[in-house]
């Protein structure tokens, strides 16, 4: 009994360590700092200490031990956040069924994924890892920080990340379900049904559990009832314990979710993609206590005929009427690009400095529960900063360093030869075999080509 005591202990301790992330100091000097959501600071300077940031000022002292970046000249912002991702994950769909609450792609996240090093090349310091979009309501999703080097999945999760789940409407679910496999839903208004179904299967078994609990407290002999994982992730969802993240197209299909959140409670939803959401704004705004939030493409749309109509002021128009929103990659590649897809809104929607780069910062920090830890450039927040040779805004910009948790994971100066994505611009590109894995083009799911003319499935 000892020695299993001991082994016990010994695993709680190694379990503890591996859940604490490493951290670092630095002191980046002289920057012009954009931090967001208290404006632009010339000749300013950021400390970072043991993760934290620390000081935010001029003619800061320097720790024992900090790394010194001298970034005169340059522009220091918040690290890049990435609401909608597919990075260090493949196999993104459990298409098995309609409702598969009861996985997560936390589970076979890829810490040696070359995608997260390429990511923090572009600025990025955190993403949501996101099951796909064949399932009216998916797998739980996953919050992770660009920690390259990491030896194992625990050193991605961002701890104390509120947890999400994937939703999907239109025709992705009734594709594959209905048409794939001649099961529900087959239409859009099946997938309201089995939404519906779904939660109202959900009360019934937190009920049963709720009064299984009380006859246990009033010393009554009880028996549970039979545990279900799927169902127990619904009633989190239901009791606020897991923020929905819903896969979404058509102004109808997106009011129609709305509609059935509010009929079951939840109050707190981030649409993905909405790239009807400019016609629906004001009711974006106005749902639950705080709104419903939106995280868009920025200038993606036509790729199949369900995402038809659209339009690159859609970031602006949401913006401007209150909706929380962001601009995400749906991609383990285009996440690199995210400050190149913030300046399209500010180009076409007129977005001043600080609305285009908080569609990559602290927007979609706040949709993901974690904006009192990221997101701005603030003391007390994690010391993720990306640090650029120009404005970030600017097409001329280049990441320069990349910093997480107060350690540089990323050095344009130190970047290793082998660790480049090179390409011949002279080199032949066979167009007929190039698969990928990003579900925002329906190609992925049907074989069809997309917008670079490459035929892609999943």
């Amino acid at each position: 009994m000892k020695q299993l005591f001991l082994l016990t202990c010994g695993l709680a301790l190694l379990a503890s360590a591996a859940a604490q992330a490493p951290t670092g100091s630095v002191l980046v000097r002289d920057g012009t700092v954009l931090t967001v959501t208290d404006g632009t600071l010339e000749n300013t300077d950021v400390l970072v200490v043991d993760g934290r940031i620390t000081a935010i000022g001029s003619d800061l002292d320097t720790p024992a031990g900090a790394e010194i970046i001298e970034a005169g000249g340059m522009y220091v912002m918040p690290g890049i956040i990435d609401a909608h991702s597919h990075i260090a994950i493949s196999n993104v769909n459990e298409s098995s069924a309609p409702v598969t609450a009861q996985v997560t792609v936390g589970d076979v996240l890829n810490p040696y994924s070359i995608a997260l090093y390429r990511a923090l090349a572009g600025g990025v310091t955190t993403s949501h890892v996101m099951h796909g979009s064949a399932n009216v309501i998916g797998g739980q999703n996953e919050t992770i920080k660009h920690r390259w080097g990491a030896v194992d999945p625990e050193g991605l999760r961002m701890a104390g990340a509120p947890r999400t789940i994937k939703f999907a409407l239109g025709e992705n679910p009734t594709r594959v379900h209905g048409r794939g496999n001649n099961l529900r839903p087959a239409s859009r208004m099946g997938v309201e049904y089995v939404l519906r179904e779904t939660f109202n299967k959900a009360i019934r078994y937190q009920e049963a559990w709720d009064r299984y609990e009380a006859q246990v407290r009033s010393n009554r002999r009880a028996v549970p009832p039979a545990y279900n994982g799927q169902l127990e992730v619904m009633a989190d969802i239901l009791s606020g314990d897991i923020i929905v993240n819903c896969h979404s197209y058509r102004a109808d299909e997106i009011l129609m979710l709305m509609r059935v959140l509010e009929d079951f409670g939840v109050d707190r939803v981030t649409f993905q993609h909405v790239n009807e959401g400019f016609k629906i704004a004001p009711e974006l705004a106005a749902f639950g206590a705080e709104g419903a939030a939106a995280s868009i493409f920025a200038d993606w749309w036509a790729y199949k005929f369900e995402v038809y109509y659209s339009t690159a002021y859609n970031a602006a128009i949401l913006t401007r009427n209150g909706v929380l929103t962001s601009i995400n990659s749906d991609s383990a590649e285009l996440n690199r690009h995210l400050y190149h897809e913030a300046g399209k809104s500010q180009k076409y929607g007129g977005l001043t400095d600080n609305e285009a780069l908080a569609l990559i910062t602290i927007n979609p920090a706040k949709q993901l529960g974690i904006g009192d830890r990221v997101g701005s450039i603030e003391v007390g927040k994690d010391g993720d900063l990306a640090i650029f040779d120009a404005h970030p805004l600017s097409i001329y910009a280049v990441p320069q360093k990349t910093i997480v948790d107060g350690i540089v994971y990323f050095d344009i100066d130190r970047d290793a030869d082998d660790m480049r994505l090179r390409v011949d611009p002279e080199a032949a590109i066979d167009t007929a075999i190039l698969h990928t894995h990003d579900d925002h083009h329906q190609c992925l799911h049907e074989g069809s080509i997309d917008l670079y003319g490459f035929l892609a499935n999943e």
